[in-house]
């Protein structure tokens, strides 16, 4: 197991909403990726494993649930770091070596810099269970304070959610 792995333990788990059906994150959604994040307060970590349903070609993860994967990791770490909602505007992924079903994955993300009060740069990486980066990612974030996603039309429950993460 990698070092990352090893410090698993020792890293903070975020709360999760238990009504969330997101695709990445929700733990209700039994046809999603169920991620839960970790943090050392520098960065968040999320393990997981990519089941078969997801695949592209063969036995490789399908190139659109990676871009997920990372999109998720890299929008909750500037959710947790920056204690504001965040929407994705724009995402590059760098696709380096192949990511295989069933194989346990560490998607990292981290903030690259804050261009705005409105705006962050983020990369996210992905591991895989070699400790070889896969894939990378940079993601520009629009940032917001939980009243703005009320007047966007965000759900009351949602919000009261994050809003629970937004306090640890």
């Amino acid at each position: 197991m990698n070092r990352k792995a090893d410090l698993k333990d020792d890293l903070k788990i975020l709360p999760t909403r238990e009504n969330h059906n997101c695709f990445g994150c929700g733990p209700t959604n039994t046809s999603g990726l169920q991620m839960q994040f970790h943090t050392d307060g520098k960065a968040l970590y999320s393990w997981l494993t990519v089941p078969s349903h997801f695949c592209g070609w063969s036995n490789f993860v399908h190139g659109g649930v990676i871009t997920t994967i990372l999109d998720e990791v890299m929008g909750w770490s500037a959710i947790y770091m920056l204690k504001t909602l965040t929407l994705t505007k724009s995402i590059t992924v760098d696709f380096l070596k192949p990511v295989y079903i069933d194989d346990e994955l560490r998607a990292e993300g981290r903030i690259s810099r804050r261009d705005s009060e409105r705006e962050v740069l983020m990369e996210g990486l992905l591991y895989n269970s070699k400790d070889k980066l896969c894939s990378r990612a940079q993601g520009t974030f629009a940032t917001f304070p939980p009243d703005v996603g009320a007047k966007f039309g965000l759900d009351p429950s949602v919000l009261k959610g994050v809003e629970r993460l937004l306090a640890t």
